[in-house]
């Protein structure tokens, strides 16, 4: 967004002089990323077929703060050898400027936002995210995108309040340069996308309060943004992507219970373009629910279990207006997960397993990772994106994109 650009800079510009007198902290990295595909698909032309990620990048960190310590800024950029891709480029991850009170803060800019409390199940955290990034194995930092927006902190006492106006920005999805899978659209016809303006009325605004009880944290949620993938409608000569609006409002409790920590958010999909349910490219409006438990096993092991839920309101709307080749989808969409990891020699080397199981659609996605730490600056990772069970499911349909993928990365 314009707009929300001229506010970063003049942001930045406030709190980098007398930052430079405190001094500028940098900092960075080298990574190497690759993903073998070992399903054996029968790849399109255009397709990066037997590595879909093959890619070197560095990033370089710099931040500072006043000395009156009321102003601080952040920037952190990749530049980016995509060989899967054979494209060079440089990517600016996060760039933003703070202005700090006692009782209020203001950050504006190129910024990572995190809401809710699931654990890669998300509820209330509509902002964007990259999901090529995480069905090829980069590291968790590269699932959520950074949004230019104005993020509005107050602390005034009993509760914390978090307003975010940002623009929009789409999830960057999956598509046929890196992955295989069944398309219902006409095949033949381009395709383009056309995102929300930049004028006002294409804003996005999202808050947030929380508060404290004892040691257990209650959060409620309001949003109103725009759905991330885009709703395709086929024309005579084109088909056309836009992204419509879409509202939320939810809430979410955390809390100890016995040895573990318990976790529960519930929220509420509207889609005020297609409240009768009846246009099959809009998402119908939905319930969406979890609930999830973590604790220590034993020494150095964890286990973490949830239970996620989607409930289409206007089924038998969609149910009569799906056109014909598209797989329907149940009313009640169920995910179990489970997260175990266990660390060993000294926390140097770790272990983890994360696997997705969707109850009602017979499918699954199972990530096992393992990862040394060789020293502070270096460690090294390996893990496998394993997809299966029926091609109709949202897991099942990935089958033929299961891939092994290795990291390594050295911090300078």
């Amino acid at each position: 967004m314009s707009v929300l650009r001229g506010l970063a800079a003049a942001l930045l510009l406030t709190g980098s002089a007398p930052a430079a007198a405190e001094g500028i902290s940098w900092d960075g990295f080298v990574q190497s990323h690759a993903a073998a595909r070992t399903s054996g698909a029968d790849c399109p032309a255009n397709t990066a077929c037997d590595y879909p990620a093959a890619e070197l990048r560095g990033q370089l960190k710099a931040e500072g703060r006043n000395s009156s310590g009321n102003a601080a800024f952040l920037g952190r950029f990749d530049l980016l050898r995509d060989a899967a891709l054979d494209d060079t480029r440089v990517i600016t991850q996060e760039i933003y400027g703070d202005l700090l009170a006692e009782k209020s803060s203001t950050r504006v800019g190129r910024q990572v936002i995190t809401w809710g409390v699931g654990d890669l199940l998300f509820v209330n955290d509509a902002f964007p995210k990259d999901w090529v990034a995480f069905f090829t194995g980069q590291p968790m930092q590269y699932l959520k995108l950074g949004s230019d927006a104005l993020k509005l902190n107050a602390y005034p006492g009993v509760a914390s309040v978090e307003l975010v106006i940002a623009g929009f920005r789409p999830d960057n999805l999956p598509d046929s340069q890196r992955f295989v899978f069944a398309d219902p659209l006409p095949a033949g016809l381009p395709r383009y996308t056309v995102e929300p303006d930049d004028s006002p009325s294409g804003l996005e605004l999202s808050g947030r309060i929380s508060s404290y009880f004892d040691n257990w944290e209650a959060a409620g949620y309001v949003s109103r943004t725009h759905y991330r993938s885009p709703a395709w409608r086929v024309g005579t000569s084109e088909i056309v992507g836009a992204y419509p609006r879409l509202n939320t409002v939810g809430a979410s409790l955390t809390g100890p219970i016995g040895k573990g920590i318990l976790n529960l958010e519930a929220g509420y999909y509207d889609s005020p373009e297609d409240r009768s349910g009846r246009d099959p490219s809009i998402e119908n409006r939905q319930f969406r629910a979890l609930t999830g438990y973590s604790r220590q096993l034993w020494e150095e092991a964890t286990l973490g279990l949830q239970l996620y839920g989607e409930w289409m309101r206007d089924h038998s709307a969609y149910r009569d207006t799906l056109p014909a080749g598209f797989p329907m989808k149940d009313r009640v969409r169920e995910v179990a997960t489970v997260r175990y990891t266990q660390l060993f020699a000294y926390q140097t080397l770790t272990f983890n397993l994360f696997a997705f199981i969707g109850l009602n659609e017979q499918d699954h996605y199972v990530i096992p990772s393992l990862r040394y730490a060789f020293t502070d600056n270096l460690w090294a990772e390996t893990g496998f994106n394993f997809f299966g069970g029926d091609r109709i499911g949202t897991f099942g349909a990935m089958r033929d994109n299961r891939n092994v993928y290795v990291a390594a990365r050295y911090a300078l």
